[in-house]
């Protein structure tokens, strides 16, 4: 039986409302002032409340708008009863977060009627809230299956490789990996895939198997510029597919200490070479070239570098820079690459200290995109 809810500290209003509600079906519990009818409110959760305005102790506003504030009450809905009927009144109501209104002396037709529609909006809030709560299971189950097919650490020498991936609340497109090629050459890239939910992920996902599997067709697998130019071939946006992707894919020979790589749009990946406590060179690696997917001529250029001993390259996504500040700035690449820089000076820095710095920049309690980070280490 559909619960509702009636504050109100006039006993013949009361009786008015419950007898009326009541030979309606509804099951109807009775609240004599606004503090009481709080606590009936967190107890009951209510799909209706009907709430007087002016009472002697908390008014109608303020029963409202600490409703409102409730999340587990959200699709719980609030009629005030007032005698007061300027257009300024009904503006404070409604700021506070009444849903509807109904004036005094009441007309038990037009509670009836109002009842209900507030009834059809809390079935229809409730419904929505379902779907969404649905959809956000989903989302978090793909953002789960594609943490489950990223690679594993890479723990052995000559090359050790740690990685972090965190999904925004929406579902983005990041997605990498690594491998040996051969005994001597490894494999490195990072993607980024435009927009957010399954739309991003899946073309993420089919990247990731092709190159896993190696199955794009007359494809130099050592070259970058070959890979990003095959990949640009089979990615193109079209009227159904609208979506581009970024990426930075390197391969590095062991025997040479030499790394090549490519970049579509991708930021650049960042190589701190030497050892962390001596006087240490720092490069941001990235070569001109367009999206993937977004225009089928587009050329992409090979170039490299060598790797001394002790060197680390860091590889990741634009979700980790472009934090938005609270005074409307976004945080942005050079800070970044200042954060990697003072956290590898101390010994005991990985990933986590890194992301924990990141975490305290960023004013909200999730990411807006995807973030994902690659710190290779060269012995």
């Amino acid at each position: 039986m559909t619960q509702i809810l009636i504050i109100d500290d006039d006993p013949a209003i009361q009786i008015l409302l419950k007898r009326t509600l009541h030979n309606q079906g509804y099951d109807v519990t009775i609240a004599s002032n606004g503090e009481e009818g709080l606590e009936l409110v967190q107890q009951l959760r209510p799909a209706l409340v009907i709430c007087d305005w002016i009472m002697p102790r908390m008014n109608g506003l303020e029963v409202c708008r600490q409703i409102k504030a409730t999340p587990a009450l959200s699709t719980t809905m609030f009629i005030l009863l007032t005698s007061l009927g300027s257009v300024g009144d009904r503006v404070k109501g409604l700021d506070a977060g009444a849903d509807d209104f109904i004036c005094k002396p009441i007309e038990i037709a037009e509670l009836q009627a109002r009842v209900r529609s507030g009834l059809r909006l809390h079935e229809l809030s409730r419904d929505l809230q379902h779907q969404k709560q649905l959809l956000e299971m989903e989302l978090a189950e793909a953002a789960e299956y594609v943490r489950s097919i990223l690679p594993d650490q890479m723990t052995e020498p000559p090359v050790t490789i740690d990685s972090r991936f965190i999904p925004s609340r929406q579902l983005g497109g990041d997605g990498f990996d690594y491998y040996w090629l051969d005994s001597e050459h490894l494999a490195i890239y990072l993607l980024d895939t435009a927009g957010h939910g399954l739309r991003a992920a899946l073309p993420t996902l089919s990247v990731l198997n092709l190159l896993r599997s190696r199955t794009l067709p007359n494809i130099d697998y050592y070259q970058p510029s070959d890979v990003l130019r095959g990949l640009n071939q089979t990615f193109q946006m079209t009227a159904r597919n609208d979506k581009y992707f970024t990426i930075w894919y390197g391969v590095y020979n062991r025997t040479k200490r030499q790394l090549v790589y490519a970049s579509a749009g991708h930021p650049p990946a960042v190589l701190f070479s030497g050892k962390p406590s001596s006087s240490r060179e720092v490069n941001l690696l990235k070569t001109t070239g367009l999206p993937v997917g977004m225009l089928l001529e587009a050329e992409y250029v090979d170039d490299s570098c060598d790797v001394s001993e002790s060197s680390s390259l860091y590889i990741f996504s634009d979700g980790i820079y472009e934090i938005h500040q609270p005074d409307g700035n976004i945080w942005g690449l050079d800070s970044f690459v200042k954060l990697l820089g003072e956290c590898r000076i101390d010994s005991s820095c990985n990933l986590n200290s890194i992301l924990e710095g990141v975490d305290i920049l960023n004013p909200k309690d999730f990411f807006d995109d995807d973030l994902s980070l690659l710190e290779i280490n060269f012995d």
